[in-house]
């Protein structure tokens, strides 16, 4: 018997008119998605259905966005039930709600507090992040510590065999691209962010994260949720807390994480969320592993 994980997309996966299909033809979302624009103080399903893409891509909105987008749709396939779940970066937030580890109405305040923190460090900690493709882990993390004597740069993401994202002050990740170049990378394009995600500049949002987690209900997870900073299979509410803010500077173990699902025996991963950026990385990962996306409205009604 097949065993299936949830898997949900993080920020970069948002598009104008996400969600609205779902507003429009089921209640339930309808009801979710006007609970979280009462609960954020914030006209958020307005920006998310009519852009402008600009405001969208702002990380205080593109969050909170993403999140809902994702667990309204993982509410109405609620028959399908996975084994383990796991998000990537924002998306590990989608994970907990459907693990059953924080509630809806508060997690999407937690999820917006993130967003604001993190745009916060961005301004005051300026950064950048750039991918580079085609070589090995050790390789691209000796080109940072190269880069390092310039500024700080770390791996931020392990996405697949050969993705590797790196994150830190702009002089540093500079420096790391031009030694990943000279390296053999394939591949190597800095990224249009708002800040050094999964980096040590992220450290200005840690006290306003902290203060939102601890304001929050946390409950034991139903399912393991493979968490980002370990990769490894979590279900203990104080462990998942800690890793939550470990996570802001951590990096994104993504590969591993799909390694380790796949070795407990999970053959069938659902992205639940807008985009298909997990499934082709899963693909990458495990290229016997069966992929699924549910983004629609159309996509919700083949599993209900």
């Amino acid at each position: 018997m097949s065993k299936i994980a949830f898997l949900f997309p993080g920020q970069g996966s948002q598009y104008v008119g996400m969600a609205k299909d779902l507003f429009d033809n089921s209640v339930e979302a309808k009801e979710m998605i006007k609970t979280a624009d009462e609960a954020l103080g914030v006209n958020l399903s307005y920006i998310m259905f009519n852009g402008p893409e600009e405001e969208l891509k702002q990380t205080e909105f593109t969050q909170p966005a993403i999140f809902l987008h994702s667990v309204v749709l993982a509410s109405l396939i609620r028959t399908l039930r996975p084994d383990a779940v796991a998000g990537h970066s924002l998306g590990e937030y989608s994970a907990l709600v459907s693990a059953g580890v924080i509630q809806f109405y508060e997690a999407i305040k937690l999820v917006r507090q993130r967003g604001l923190a993190m745009q916060y460090a961005g301004t005051v900690m300026k950064g950048t992040m750039a991918a580079i493709v085609g070589l090995k882990p050790d390789e691209v993390d000796t080109a940072c510590k190269e880069a390092s004597d310039v500024g700080i740069v770390q791996c931020a993401n392990f996405n697949s065999p050969g993705q590797i994202v790196i994150s830190g002050s702009v002089d540093g990740v500079h420096k790391a691209m031009e030694l990943c170049k000279l390296k053999g990378a394939k591949l190597v394009k800095e990224l249009v962010v708002s800040g050094a995600f999964h980096s040590p500049l992220m450290e200005p949002a840690t006290d306003r994260l902290a203060n939102a987690l601890e304001q929050t209900n946390f409950y034991d997870a139903r399912i393991p949720v493979y968490t980002n900073v370990t990769a490894k299979p979590v279900t203990d509410k104080n462990k998942i807390k800690k890793l939550l803010l470990e996570q802001l500077n951590a990096p994104v173990r993504w590969e591993e994480i799909i390694f380790n699902m796949s070795d407990d025996g999970i053959d069938e991963f659902y992205e639940i969320g807008p985009g298909k950026v997990l499934q082709g990385l899963v693909k990458r990962i495990n290229p016997n592993a069966k992929c699924f996306g549910i983004d629609t409205y159309k996509d919700v009604y083949n599993y209900i």
